[in-house]
């Protein structure tokens, strides 16, 4: 009985630390009205098959009046893609069509809507610099926050 009670007991503890790594490929943001999202740093694994970056608009304003979406990329080139960002335009969820520098980009959306994009972790490697942010004009200032990619 004692045998039983003690791998039941290890089964559980290695199911814990499995959803604790699998929580380690997703991303919930949210972002406001404000200009804010409610995380200022992210952590993922690259060794993740894909990772998940899931969008909450939790304000009331239209997409065209306060849009938001999630673009990743090396911090390096964050300010580079929100320039050209512009010229993409709304109709391109003001993300430069086939650039190289963004890894993963969602939809734009508006108060009230959600949007997720899912990539694969081999895109990311540990230890690099990378930044979420949002590229509607002029937000990337504000909203943006860390992306930190362990092993």
């Amino acid at each position: 009985m004692k045998l039983a009670q003690s791998l039941i007991a290890l089964a559980l503890l290695g199911a814990a630390g499995m959803a604790q790594a699998a929580g380690n490929c997703t991303v919930a943001l949210k972002g406001n009205d404000a200009m804010q999202f409610d995380l200022k740093e992210a952590t993922v694994s690259a060794s993740c098959p894909t990772i998940t970056i899931e969008l909450t608009h939790t304000g009331k304003l239209p997409a065209a009046a306060m849009g938001h979406n999630v673009v990743v990329s090396t911090t390096a080139d964050m300010a580079g893609i929100s320039r050209d960002a512009v010229k993409a335009g709304a109709a391109n969820n003001y993300v430069p069509k086939g650039d190289a520098r963004v890894i993963a980009a969602t939809t734009l959306i508006g108060g009230g809507q959600k949007a997720k994009i899912t990539f694969p972790g081999k895109k990311l490697t540990a230890g690099g610099d990378y930044s979420f942010y949002c590229s509607f004009p002029g937000h990337y200032t504000m909203m943006k926050g860390k992306l930190i990619v362990t092993k």
